[in-house]
């Protein structure tokens, strides 16, 4: 994922160079790749491998001019960009966060109760009344009940009726992906939201594949999710998760890289560190097939996508 000049997820960069082993390797995912571009701008390297290149060029992405990639650092919001930069990319988004007013850290604060109260199973007139301290939270709400067609029959107006409508399932993941979303105080915030969307969606794909049941693929959302908690209010994970009511498998997962969650966690951070002998060794050690495990990333980008336009934290510039 690559940001713009403001910091915004902007589009996407395959980093792929080397010749594919097998003709079909490469056909097999063009299309595929292919509608990720019907969404978003996507791009590859000059180097890639050039039938890649040409197959995803045939679908609408664009090669990259290098001068136009900008590789920044924790700090680069402190640095003046080169004026034919476009694209930021790096790990700058896990950098500590700025300090922000005091208003948009209660935000913050207010979605993580909220979350404890939706993990604890809490009454919904509890949920409904917490709610209603937060205008933008609220406004997020109703708007998102509405355009996925949910009050076809009627529209949806009153936050009771919006919270039974949506269920306990899909306002838990809403919630999540508000901590991340829609804190203008925090540059970082919509690269995040576009990190752990990726994270939670793929963990859960993966545990399907996986054979694992229904609870543990949503125990498999709540750890990529929760995973990159710390980074977003730097502190301590630990310390966020001790008030949440969240099982001992998700626990272990998030601290200490426990059990299959643990180890399907640890999959998807050698895929972002790039680390594909690793990865590569993980993946047979998890009986996952490479085919499959490409399959997951493309489906939890493409989901990803759909979260940053709910949020509004997306930019397609």
């Amino acid at each position: 994922m690559l940001a713009d000049r403001r910091g915004l997820p902007s589009g996407l960069l395959i980093d792929v160079v080397a010749p594919c082993g097998e003709a079909r390797l490469a056909s097999a995912v063009i299309d595929d790749l292919g509608a990720l571009c019907r969404d978003f701008p996507c791009l590859y390297r000059p180097d890639a491998d050039p039938q890649l290149a040409a197959g995803l060029a045939s679908h609408g992405w664009t090669e990259l001019a290098e001068r136009t990639l900008f590789r920044a650092g924790e700090r680069f919001t402190s640095m003046p960009l080169p004026p034919e930069a476009r694209w930021i990319d790096g790990d700058w988004c896990l950098g500590a966060p700025a300090k922000v007013l005091a208003s948009q850290a209660a935000s913050r604060t207010l979605a993580l109760q909220l979350v404890q109260l939706v993990a604890a199973d809490a009454d919904t007139h509890e949920i409904e009344a917490l709610l209603r301290l937060d205008p933008t939270m609220s406004y997020q709400l109703l708007r998102l009940v509405n355009s996925l067609g949910m009050g076809a029959v009627r529209r949806i107006t009153s936050f009771g009726q919006a919270l039974l409508i949506l269920g306990r399932q899909q306002l838990r993941r809403w919630l999540n992906l508000m901590l991340f979303a829609a804190q203008k105080g925090d540059i970082r915030s919509p690269m995040l939201l576009a990190r752990v969307a990726v994270r939670a969606r793929a963990l859960e794909l993966l545990a399907r594949t996986r054979g694992l049941d229904k609870l543990t693929q949503e125990q498999a959302f709540m750890t990529g999710m929760f995973s990159l908690l710390g980074i977003l209010f730097g502190l301590p994970l630990a310390t966020l998760l001790a008030p949440l009511s969240i099982s001992e498998s998700v626990q272990g997962a998030l601290l200490h890289h426990d059990g299959e969650l643990g180890a399907l966690l640890g999959l998807v951070e050698l895929a972002e560190r790039g680390d594909t002998d690793a990865l590569a060794a993980r993946l047979a050690g998890l009986q996952i097939a490479p085919a499959e495990f490409n399959g997951a990333i493309l489906e939890a980008h493409r989901w990803m996508l759909g979260a940053l336009r709910d949020s509004g934290a997306g930019s397609h510039g």
